[in-house]
C-alpha cells in the first residue's frame, strides 16, 4: 500500500467537497440547511441518494456477506422496490400536502403531542446508532489503509472525519449534500466496476467467461424456499417491503432529500428512479462478492471460519483484496469509494438528526433567523458528539454490520411503521398519552417472540421482526382507541 498516495487522494477529495459546498452555499436561503430551498433537480437527487442509501456498510458488507448468505439478500432488495411504490403514491403526496420539514409533524396532526414526540425520538435513536455504525466501518477501513500507517490513533481518525463532514455541511446542510452525494455515488459505483475488471484481468478471463464463472459458483443462489430460514423468500420480500417503507419513507434522513424537489411529481419521479438504480447497484455489489470469493479461492487466500463453517470478519475481505491485490487503480478507487460511501451516509444522517431534533423538540420554525443559525450549530455539534460516543463504544465490534443494522431497524422502526399505517389508512383516534408506553412495549415483545420461536421451533423471523413489531403496535393502539368503532379511510386524507 502507498500511504502517501492514499493521503493525497483523501485530501484532494476533501478539497473537492469543500469547493462544492462553497459554490452551493453562495445563494442559500435561511432554511437551506433543512429544505434545500426546495429547488433540487430530481434526477440529481435520485442519483445522489444511491450513495446515502448504500453507505460504507453496504459498500463492504454486501460483497462480504455472500459467503454466508449467498445472494439471498437480493430477495430483500426486490421487496424494497415494491415498498417504494407505497412511498411514491401514498407518503410523498401527504408530505407535500402538509408542507412538512420534519415528517414526524404528521403524527402530531393525526394523533397528538405524545405520538409526535415518540415517533421523532424513535427516529433519532435509530438514526444515531445507524449513522455511527455505518461510519464506523468506513473509518475502520480508512484507519487500516491510511490513518494507522501514519501513526494516527483510531479515535483521532474519527474526530478528523467528523470535522471534515462538519466543514462542508454546516452552512447549507441538505442543499450541499444533494450535490456532494452525486459525486460520492459516482466514486462508489466506479470502485465496484474497477474491482470487477481487476478480478477478471487477474484470472485472465473474458467478460463472458467471468459471467459464466460467477453464475456457476455455489454462492450464486438468489432464492431460499426453506420456511424456517431467516432468508426465506416470503420473509425477505415482506420484510423488504416494510423496511423500505420504514427506513426510507418514514426516515427523515432519506425523505429530507426527496422533499427538496420542486414539486410532488418531481419527488415521485425521484423515488421511482432511485429505487431501480439502487436495486441494480446492490445486485452489482452482490456479484462482486461472488467474484471476490472466487478470487480468494483461486489464489489460496485463507479466510477465517468458526466451528460451524461460518465465515468470520467477512467485512474485511473486500478492503484486503482491493488494497493489496488489485493494483494501484483498484486501491485508489477503493479508497475513493469507501470514503464517499462513509461520507455520503453520515453527512445526511447528521443533517436529518439536526433537522428532526430542531423542529420536533426545539420549535425551530418559531425562531428568528439568528437564533435558527445558533440553534442549528449547537444541535449539529451535539449529534457529532453522540455519533463519536457510539462509535467509541462499538470500536471493537466484528462481523458483518449490515445484518445487525437491519435487525436493529426492525425493532426501532416497527412502532413508527405501525403509527403511520394506522394514521394513513384509518380514522381511528387513540389515547395519545399511552403511545410512548406502547411503542416501548412492542419491540420488547417482538424480541421475546423471536427468541422463543428460535429456541423452541428453530424458526427465525429474520428481518420479518419489523412486521410483528408494527402489528403489535397497531393492536395495542386500537385497544386504546377513544372510540368504539373505526373504519378504513381514503389514504389521501
Amino acid at each position: 500500500m502507498n500511504t502517501t498516495l492514499f493521503l493525497a487522494v483523501f485530501i484532494a477529495y476533501f478539497l473537492v467537497l469543500t469547493g462544492i459546498s462553497r459554490l452551493v452555499s453562495r445563494k442559500s436561503g435561511t432554511d437551506a440547511f433543512y429544505t434545500g430551498d426546495r429547488e433540487s433537480p430530481w434526477p440529481l437527487v435520485a442519483y445522489g441518494m444511491i450513495g446515502a442509501a448504500m453507505s460504507g456498510v453496504t459498500f463492504v458488507s454486501i460483497p462480504g456477506m455472500v459467503s454466508n448468505n449467498f445472494l439471498y439478500y437480493f430477495q430483500f432488495v426486490i421487496g424494497n422496490m415494491i415498498g417504494y411504490s407505497f412511498i411514491v403514491f401514498v407518503l410523498i403526496p401527504i408530505y407535500y400536502k402538509l408542507k412538512l420539514v420534519s415528517i414526524y409533524t404528521y403524527l402530531s396532526n393525526r394523533f397528538g403531542f405524545y405520538s409526535y414526540k415518540i415517533g421523532s425520538l424513535f427516529f433519532i435513536l435509530s438514526q444515531s446508532f445507524g449513522a455511527a455504525l455505518r461510519l464506523l466501518l468506513g473509518v475502520k477501513v480508512l484507519d487500516y489503509a491510511l490513518f494507522d500507517p501514519l501513526g494516527i490513533p483510531f479515535h483521532v481518525a474519527v474526530v478528523i472525519i467528523l470535522v471534515i463532514i462538519w466543514l462542508y455541511t454546516n452552512k447549507s446542510g441538505i442543499k450541499t449534500i444533494v450535490w456532494t452525494d452525486a459525486l460520492q455515488t459516482t466514486f462508489l459505483i466506479t470502485a465496484a466496476i474497477v474491482s470487477i475488471f481487476a478480478i477478471q484481468d487477474a484470472m485472465d478471463l473474458s467478460f463472458s467467461q467471468t459471467i459464466d464463472t460467477m453464475t456457476s459458483h455455489k454462492y450464486f443462489q438468489i432464492f431460499d424456499w426453506d420456511p424456517k430460514s431467516g432468508n426465506n423468500f416470503f420473509k425477505q420480500i415482506i420484510a423488504g417491503i416494510l423496511i423500505a417503507i420504514a427506513m426510507m419513507g418514514l426516515d427523515q434522513n432519506m425523505m429530507q432529500k426527496t422533499l427538496t424537489c420542486k414539486s410532488p411529481s418531481d419527488a415521485q419521479k425521484n423515488a421511482l428512479v432511485f429505487s431501480f438504480i439502487l436495486a441494480i447497484t446492490q445486485f452489482l455489489f452482490l456479484c462482486l462478492g461472488v467474484l471476490l470469493y472466487i478470487y480468494a479461492e483461486n489464489n489460496g487466500i485463507s479466510l477465517s471460519v468458526d466451528e460451524n463453517g461460518t465465515f468470520l470478519n467477512t467485512d474485511d475481505l473486500f478492503p484486503m483484496l482491493a488494497l493489496n491485490n488489485f493494483g494501484m487503480a483498484g486501491a485508489i478507487t477503493f479508497i475513493l469509494g469507501i470514503t464517499a460511501a462513509a461520507f455520503s451516509s453520515v453527512d445526511s444522517s447528521l443533517t436529518a438528526l439536526t433537522t428532526s431534533f430542531s423542529y420536533d423538540f426545539l420549535g425551530m420554525e418559531k425562531k428568528s433567523a439568528q437564533k435558527k443559525k445558533k440553534t442549528k450549530n449547537m444541535v449539529l455539534l451535539g449529534f457529532n458528539l453522540v455519533v463519536f460516543a457510539i462509535m467509541s463504544a462499538f470500536a471493537n465490534s466484528t462481523g458483518d454490520i449490515i445484518t445487525s443494522i437491519f435487525k436493529v431497524a426492525g425493532y426501532t422502526y416497527g412502532p413508527l411503521l405501525g403509527l403511520f399505517l394506522l394514521g394513513i389508512f384509518t380514522k381511528i383516534k387513540i389515547r395519545d398519552q399511552y403511545t410512548p408506553i406502547i411503542c416501548v412495549i412492542a419491540p420488547i415483545l417482538t424480541y421475546i417472540i423471536n427468541e422463543g420461536l428460535i429456541h423452541y421451533f428453530n424458526f427465525d423471523l429474520g428481518f420479518m421482526n419489523i412486521f410483528i413489531n408494527a402489528l403489535i403496535t397497531v393492536v395495542f393502539l386500537v385497544l386504546f382507541r377513544t372510540k368504539d368503532h373505526w373504519q378504513f379511510t381514503d389514504k389521501k386524507k
